[in-house]
């Protein structure tokens, strides 16, 4: 009950702009997302982890499939599923980093409709986390007004467990609607549910909390800037992308303390951009391929 009072009072923004221009309508935006490839893209990473910051790379990749919206997951056959099928833009979102002896690798994946005005809800968001302590796994799917959570960890107090919270700003989903349309970003004070890898890294409970959300243009550098504040935490998030289609990720950064006890400090997560390609990459499975890895800078 507390949760949805909450709501009630700080959800002052409009999350999906019904007359934000339809930049998926354009000859240019199904050019660019409708080619049959996928964007991925690497990333500079430097990872606050126990009171540290530790280097690696990230990658995401976006593309353009049919989903069912019953089902949640991609249609093998989208034409024989026409009333079912659904157009989305997936993020696949990995992060590779060391913390001494063992490796972390997390990737989190987002499931949001194109067509905004139909379907103005992400549908499905996962996470996932391996190390050397053990696996986690979180799903979220859409249910009308809430978003079903069924939460797999290694952890006593956390898993496992299935709930359901009432369904609002997913900050999972920023980057998704970045590619969109930023225009439909949501801005002021709103409520947002906090990003699965944060919640997992900061073992916290995954349920809406109250941001101030801000988007500003950088006309020196023709970019644009989109910052959310977390009131209660002190984290802050600041996301840089081409002010012009298709809206590239440049950069992004969080601000929040890591570490444990007297140990805990502020520190920066940082992403910047190195390199990007259009690429079917489900066709690159050879060993021959393995040479895009170099190209790409990924281990």
């Amino acid at each position: 009950m507390l949760i949805f009072t909450f709501i009630s009072i700080f959800f002052i923004s409009v999350l999906h702009v019904a007359g934000a221009p339809a930049t998926y309508n354009t000859e240019e935006f199904k050019k660019y997302w409708y080619s049959g490839n996928a964007e991925i893209t690497t990333y500079k990473l430097e990872q606050a982890r126990y009171g540290e910051v530790h280097k690696g790379h990230a990658v995401l990749i976006f593309v353009t499939e049919d989903f069912s919206k019953n089902k949640q997951v991609k249609l093998d056959n989208p034409a024989a599923n026409k009333e079912d099928a659904v157009k989305i833009l997936k993020l696949n979102l990995v992060k590779k980093f060391n913390t001494g002896i063992y490796r972390y690798s997390i990737m989190e994946s987002v499931f949001t409709p194109v067509y905004s005005k139909s379907y103005p809800d992400t549908l499905k968001l996962t996470s996932s986390s391996q190390e050397w302590c053990g696996n986690v796994f979180t799903q979220l799917n859409l249910d009308e007004n809430n978003y079903d959570i069924e939460l797999f960890s290694y952890f006593e107090s956390e898993g496992d467990k299935k709930y359901q919270i009432e369904k609002t700003f997913l900050e999972d989903e920023i980057f998704t609607r970045i590619r969109l349309n930023p225009e439909n970003l949501p801005t002021g004070n709103i409520s947002l549910i906090p990003s699965l890898i944060v919640s997992r890294l900061k073992h916290q409970e995954i349920k809406p909390v109250r941001a101030v959300a801000n988007l500003k243009e950088i006309p020196e550098k023709n970019e644009m800037n989109y910052s959310v504040k977390f009131p209660d935490t002190g984290r802050k998030l600041n996301i840089t992308f081409e002010k012009d289609f298709p809206y590239e990720i440049i950069s992004w950064e969080e601000r929040y303390k890591s570490g444990f006890g007297r140990d805990s400090k502020e520190l920066v997560t940082r992403a910047v951009r190195d390199k990007s390609v259009m690429l079917d990459y489900w066709n690159k499975n050879s060993t021959f391929d393995e040479v895009l890895r170099e190209k790409m800078g990924i281990e």
